[in-house]
């Protein structure tokens, strides 16, 4: 889900950024194909004139679900040939709809594939709408997706003293966070449930800390978040970054477990199970990091540092350039930003064993069976 800074920090480098440096999300979708094509397969898709309704959650540019939504296409038509399907991106107001749509259309990155667009039949639409709000009308849906997304809090419970993430927080600032997270989750779900159609389905791969106490970017080697704060910090310690920026960048971000995942499904008595949301399947699953296997082939350290640290960059850099002082000028903000970056590569350059953002994602797939 994209922000409104780091829309305005993608769109200043470019449309499509995000998708061609998030090459681990993509295989995170890829991997939750076969639950979707799972789920699809337990609908029942009738011919009908009222159109088959889609929702990608949290899309950013759709660069990263295209396959996705072109192998949903492919298996609804299957069924309903002639039936016409809405597909809705939806992300936050800010975000760069125009690559969006550009992509959709042929008018971006991989040109050799046929344009989703040109699907006969398929309309797509666009919804500057958080998904912390309801987005489509009650009982429309009938499949919404979502992937790398819903880790983003609706808002930041606190700021962390000395660290960057709730993963690296003092218990009690862990407490906070813990707390808005369930909170968020049981709104997430209300919304979706009200606009699923009786038997709609809902397929989320979402970050989490797995069995293993895994999580995104530590599962053995280079804890990223703790890199993160290390190389904050030592802009602070230079005297590049006053005590109030170093605080400010605090993700609002947290990773809940699988049993966190499943507590509102799990409680006969919670708003969510007397709604009529079922969970059906829940696991979790680690996507390696592609750019350090491709380190392993070809051995280049410096290749690999700048491979590497843009993806990083692509999804964290709101953070820190949004903790700045506001009366920083742009260039000014942005020079520390690249110098934050650039420590990063040069480390990763010098000592390249170890690091490695590994996706750990938390699978699900729900469908509305009724309520009351």
């Amino acid at each position: 889900m994209a922000t409104k800074a780091s829309a305005q920090v993608i769109s200043m480098r470019g449309a499509g950024y995000y998708s061609s440096n998030t090459v681990g999300a993509k295989a995170v979708i890829d991997k939750a194909g076969g639950l979707v094509a799972d789920a699809l397969a337990g609908m029942v898709i009738k011919p009908a004139k009222t159109a088959f309704s889609v929702c990608d959650y949290g899309a950013a540019d759709g660069g990263t679900s295209l396959d996705l939504m072109r192998r949903v296409a492919k298996i609804v038509r299957g069924t309903a040939p002639d039936r016409p399907i809405s597909l809705t991106y939806t992300d936050l107001p800010h975000n760069d709809f125009s690559a969006l749509f550009r992509l959709t259309q042929g008018l971006l990155g991989d040109q050799a594939k046929k344009p989703l667009a040109e699907t006969p039949g398929l309309y797509i639409f666009g919804s500057g709408t958080s998904f912390y709000r309801q987005i489509v009308p009650d009982g429309t849906l009938d499949l919404g997706f979502s992937a790398t997304a819903m880790h983003w809090l609706s808002k930041r419970p606190g700021l962390i003293a000395d660290h960057v993430q709730a993963v690296g927080a003092s218990a009690e600032e862990q407490a906070l966070f813990r707390r808005q997270a369930m909170a968020d989750w049981e709104t997430i779900l209300l919304h979706r449930v009200r606009e699923l159609a009786r038997g709609g389905k809902l397929v989320l791969a979402n970050f989490c800390a797995d069995e293993k106490g895994r999580y995104l970017g530590n599962t053995g080697g280079v804890n990223m978040f703790d890199e993160f704060a290390r190389h904050w910090r030592a802009l602070r310690q230079k005297g590049r970054i006053t005590d109030a920026e170093y605080a400010n960048a605090t993700f609002p971000q947290f990773y809940k477990t699988p049993d966190e995942f499943a507590a509102p499904f799990r409680d006969k008595g919670s708003k969510v199970a007397k709604a009529g949301l079922r969970l059906d399947h829940i696991s979790t699953a680690v996507t390696k990091c592609p750019y350090a296997a491709d380190f392993r082939k070809h051995g280049d350290a410096a290749a690999f540092a700048r491979a590497y640290v843009p993806t990083l960059r692509s999804w964290s850099e709101t953070v820190f350039a949004g903790a700045l002082d506001p009366k920083r000028s742009p260039q000014e903000r942005a020079s520390i930003v690249d110098a934050f970056y650039g420590a990063y590569e040069a480390e990763v350059a010098k000592s390249p064993e170890g690091h490695a953002m590994d996706y750990v994602h938390c699978f699900m797939v729900m469908t509305r069976s009724g309520g009351r």
